[in-house]
């Protein structure tokens, strides 16, 4: 284990900040999402499906978001992508808990998606611009940093929920608006030129008017987008499967909030396992993402076999969030190192691409729990996730076949 001097040492100071930064701002986050089909479903009382509906908008919206953040990137430049996307998402955030009309907090879940999704691809390809030599640890540091910020604020966001569901919102909008304007100071005196170099921008150029051809190189990114997407639909079961059933079952809602403190905490002491499975596969990228997805498939499994003991959950919970903490940092890291200034471009399609599997899990599970509980939710999440560790291997063939041809994209 590094010790934390010689980590402080190891990376340049604003790279420090910067994940300080991040690790608040995921903090202040996770008072809000895990929460929101229970704000749904007990505050506005609506059913499982509406709750399933309204994040269903909320990630159409953010398709739309990932795909032009990423097309923007080298248009609006980095400063003003992110620290506009970053305002306007925390005013939403401010102002939800004022409103009472269900057609208006939908147009504000929408504008949320939109927003986060913006800015994503934008941040992602900053990381991997800024600090070319380190983005592979940094992408992955980012992430444990976010999971432990999320698993912390998660914890108190089940207790002050109890309390106010208004103050977890207001939370969630004073750390997205401290995170723009530390964007904007930070970013303050790094030009965009100084960020992407002055030879991707010009090269950057030469790409704009052609993208098309960037979509077509499917080998690259697709299939691995798909199976991401996959998951990504198989994990709304937490919100809206898990969560539902945990609370109809009697248990407090505290009971839920500690299955992600669970996983905070196996993401922050499970990284020297993470680091031998990584080794285990000789650093491939490719076959870290099958990896991932067999973890999926096997925990989404061991709760659908035994979900009527808590300890279930727990169990699926640790199983899945190993193969959380391979499939997260691998995707951006895999299109920053293959994609060079078309980065932004295909990290914006391949978030758009995975935003999908969060557009239709919700209501897709919310459908299934509601009409049969959790066994077929579980059954659908286990069915989807064993899907994707096809589509995975499909992409690490391809990856294999064209692993001279890729570098050039």
């Amino acid at each position: 284990m590094i010790s934390p001097s010689a980590f402080l040492n190891r990376y340049p100071r604003e790279a420090i900040f910067f994940l300080i930064a991040s690790f608040i701002n995921s903090s202040g986050s996770a008072f809000m999402w895990p929460l929101t089909t229970l704000y749904v479903h007990t505050i506005l009382q609506r059913s499982m499906t509406e709750a399933g509906f309204v994040l269903m908008i909320q990630s159409l919206a953010g398709i739309f978001g990932q795909f032009i953040g990423g097309s923007l990137f080298h248009r609006l430049g980095a400063k003003r992508l992110i620290v506009g996307a970053l305002i306007i998402q925390g005013l939403i955030q401010f102002s939800i808990p004022f409103v009472q009309s269900w057609p208006v907090y939908l147009i504000l879940m929408m504008g949320l998606g939109f927003t986060f999704n913006l800015s994503f691809p934008a941040i992602q390809a900053f990381i991997g611009f800024r600090w070319k030599e380190q983005r592979r640890e940094l992408f992955n540091i980012v992430y444990v940093g976010n999971n432990l910020g999320m698993a912390i604020g998660t914890a108190l966001a089940g207790v002050i929920a109890t309390l106010s569901f208004q103050l977890t919102f207001w939370f969630n909008s004073t750390s997205t608006l401290l995170f723009a304007l530390f964007f904007f100071l930070f970013m303050k005196n790094i030009s965009h030129q100084e960020l992407v170099g002055e030879q991707q921008e010009e090269q950057q150029k030469q790409h704009e008017k052609n993208n098309f051809t960037l979509l077509l190189r499917y080998q690259l990114y697709l299939f691995m987008a798909l199976g991401a997407a996959f998951i990504f639909f198989s994990n709304t079961v937490w919100n809206t499967g898990v969560a539902p059933y945990i609370t109809e079952q009697g248990m407090p809602l505290s009971s839920y909030s500690w299955l992600w403190t669970i996983n905070g905490i196996i993401i922050f002491a499970g990284q020297p396992i993470t680091s031998w499975i990584k080794r285990l596969v000789n650093q491939s990228l490719s076959a870290q993402l099958v990896v991932s997805t067999i973890a999926y498939a096997v925990g989404f499994g061991c709760m659908l076999v035994y979900h009527g003991s808590y300890y279930a959950f727990v169990v699926g919970m640790v199983i899945t969030t190993f193969g959380e903490m391979l499939i997260s940092p691998t995707i951006p890291t895999f299109i920053s190192e293959k994609t060079g200034e078309n980065a932004p471009f295909y990290l914006g399609v391949v978030g758009a691409i995975t935003t999908g599997g969060r557009l239709l899990g919700p209501l897709a599970m919310g459908f299934m729990y509601d009409n049969g509980g959790i066994h077929p939710t579980l059954l659908l999440a286990t069915f989807v996730s064993a899907a994707s560790v096809l589509l995975c291997l499909l992409h690490a063939y391809f990856h294999r076949e064209q692993r001279t041809e890729v570098a050039k994209y």
